[in-house]
């Protein structure tokens, strides 16, 4: 797959429906866009081993429980404590591989396996970590993909979101702390966290690749373009950050009057 295609196979994930939005080839589009030619079919066969592994367990444990020993017993997948910032931890095709990787990046394995089998999992863009939202006749739990997909009680839930900065009045509720998100929305999360590694890093070019992955899966958000169009300013690509700001200016929102200065200052500096 060439970047071209990955850029075709996320647009059309972008206009897709929430309930239709295709996580795992999505998340193999943003892989190959960040690095293109390389093969994805290791991720697709892990993903069926996963779901037909899950399917087998069913019925003779929790749903939880075999959502966790599929993913982290049978399939060995966990998180990377040695590499934790390394660009492969968010990579779904080097994680296919090393069965090592970043919480968000894992969680696309898991949520396809559970969708393919008919458990009912969801996202939980929880602060500073990615969980799992797992529907079990006791009610919802939290998994958490990098610590081996272990249970988390709603006690450590509340510590985690104290330590994280979060209020006690905020860090006690549980309905807040495991809102579900969309799939679209936790493989927007990911490649937030490319993105900010990528501008701590400098790497301006692995910025703007992230921003605009962001940009194709919700082409209902301005803010994506804003952050290509600082990208290419810092690149000095001056014309493609107008062009960028351009597009955010398409998007219908109460933040024209700050994507018009930002449009200024660049056509400034082209002055």
């Amino acid at each position: 797959m060439t970047r071209d295609e990955a850029i075709e196979t996320l647009t059309g994930a972008g206009q897709a429906g929430d309930e239709a939005f295709p996580l795992l080839e999505a998340a193999i589009a943003c892989a190959i866009h960040d690095q293109p030619f390389r093969d994805p079919q290791p991720v697709r066969t892990l993903a069926v081993h996963a779901a037909e592994r899950l399917a087998e367990r069913i019925g003779g444990e929790g749903p939880d429980e075999a959502l966790t020993e599929t993913m982290a017993s049978d399939l060995r997948l966990n998180g990377d404590l040695l590499n934790h910032d390394s660009p492969a931890n968010t990579d779904v095709i080097a994680v296919a591989e090393s069965r090592r990787g970043l919480s968000g990046a894992l969680s696309v394995f898991y949520l396809d396996a559970a969708r393919r089998a008919g458990v009912k999992a969801q996202g939980v863009d929880f602060p500073g970590h990615f969980l799992l939202r797992v529907e079990t006749p006791e009610g919802p739990v939290a998994l958490d993909p990098f610590s081996q997909g272990r249970l988390v009680l709603p006690s450590e839930l509340t510590r985690r979101a104290l330590r994280a900065g979060l209020t006690p009045h905020v860090a006690d509720r549980l309905d807040v702390l495991m809102a579900p998100v969309t799939d679209r929305q936790a493989l927007i999360r990911l490649q937030n966290v490319l993105f900010s590694r990528a501008i701590r890093s400098q790497d301006y070019e692995g910025a703007e690749r992230s921003a605009l992955r962001r940009a194709l899966l919700d082409p209902d958000d301005h803010r994506p373009w804003l952050d290509v169009a600082a990208a290419r300013e810092k690149q000095g690509s001056l014309a493609g950050a107008l062009e960028a700001l351009s597009r955010a200016r398409t998007v219908d929102d109460p933040m024209e009057v700050t994507r018009q200065m930002s449009v200024d200052r660049v056509r400034l500096q082209l002055n």
